[in-house]
């Protein structure tokens, strides 16, 4: 299975086609697989890149998020969001794990090189404050409508357009504009920001 190396969105599908294309591949179709594949590896591609940013590393983990669609499809509950939210985030979670685990690697070697190693106190409760941070963002997040939550997710957690974020929708521009700035003030609401 090879990944188009492109990274472009390709052009968003028929509302509900992924979905039924999600549910034929849950019961082992492989020409749904592959018309489902062929509708959204150039996302992925370009999700993955963004995140991992070397294009070697980018098509493996994609070619992984396609296959692991393939074998956990049976999970995808329409009823939490789009097919292409899903996959999507299917994409960017395991991306951010490559990243994650480079680091680590390269924090080992590292430590390794300069002997053992003990955080500063600083350093430690600067990452707590940074954890509950986006434990708060999380929980303001699920206070979202699943629209809301969609589109505030593409466009400024995922770094899709406002166009991109429409397009991979299936929305109008100005329905996820408005989307966007309702979730907005809900989130800056929720986590006490004053403007």
């Amino acid at each position: 299975m090879h990944v188009a190396a492109r990274g472009e969105p390709s052009p968003a599908p028929q509302p509900g086609a992924l979905e039924s294309l999600l549910d034929r591949v849950a019961r082992g179709d492989q020409q749904a697989f592959e018309n489902l594949y062929t509708a959204v590896a150039g996302a992925v591609v370009g999700l993955v890149r963004r995140v991992v940013r070397d294009p070697a590393q980018s098509e493996e983990v994609a070619q992984e998020v396609l296959i692991d669609v393939w074998r956990s499809a049976a999970r995808f509950d329409a009823g939490r969001g789009s097919a292409l939210a899903w996959i999507m985030t299917l994409a960017h979670r395991r991306a951010v794990d490559r990243v994650r685990s480079a680091q680590a690697a390269a924090d080992r070697e590292h430590r390794a090189g300069l002997g053992e190693y003990t955080a500063p106190f600083d350093e430690v409760s600067e990452q707590v404050e940074r954890r509950l941070e986006r434990e708060q963002v999380r929980r303001c997040l699920e206070q979202l409508t699943d629209l809301q939550r969609e589109s505030v997710t593409l466009a400024y957690y995922r770094g899709y357009t406002y166009r991109e974020t429409a397009d991979m929708l299936g929305a109008a521009l100005g329905t996820v504009k408005t989307r966007l700035r309702d979730g907005l003030i809900r989130l800056r609401d929720c986590l006490g920001v004053t403007a």
